[in-house]
């Protein structure tokens, strides 16, 4: 998870904006953001998709439509989403949220880029989950 830096920003605010799907939140130095709820889903960083080191995360695919079924609070430096397809194990800090909002089109322009590297298409299904017992996912 993204460490909680002294001084970080904070938000002011956070608006589900489900029919358009994004996550709208305003920090307290002044940066607003618009955070699309497929940016968040394959970018969560639980160990379902960051895996547990480098050259482990697992490609998601298929999120395009994925909706946020809830939104819930993790003391005072984050929330939890539950996304419509299952995932709820992602705990998004505080710190992590800015980077996703202020860093969004490098991460698209990476997130494509290794769609295409992987020859697979942005709405592909994903594939069944094998037999990991780690107990993280």
């Amino acid at each position: 998870m993204a460490g909680l830096q002294s001084g970080a920003p904070t938000p002011q605010s956070l608006t589900v904006h489900s029919q358009s799907r994004v996550l709208e939140i305003a920090f307290s130095d002044g940066a607003s953001f618009r955070i699309p709820f497929e940016l968040m889903r394959v970018y969560s960083p639980s160990a379902e998709v960051q895996g547990h080191g480098p050259g482990q995360e697992v490609l998601q695919t298929g999120k395009r439509e994925v909706d946020l079924a809830a939104l819930d609070p993790v003391g005072n430096y984050a929330v939890q989403p539950r996304f419509s397809d299952g995932h709820d194990t992602g705990i998004f800090s505080w710190d992590y949220l800015y980077f996703l909002g202020s860093q969004q089109d490098q991460l698209w322009a990476d997130y494509t880029a290794r769609l295409e590297a992987a020859g697979v298409a942005r709405d592909a299904p994903m594939p069944e989950k094998g037999g990991h017992a780690c107990g993280s996912h």
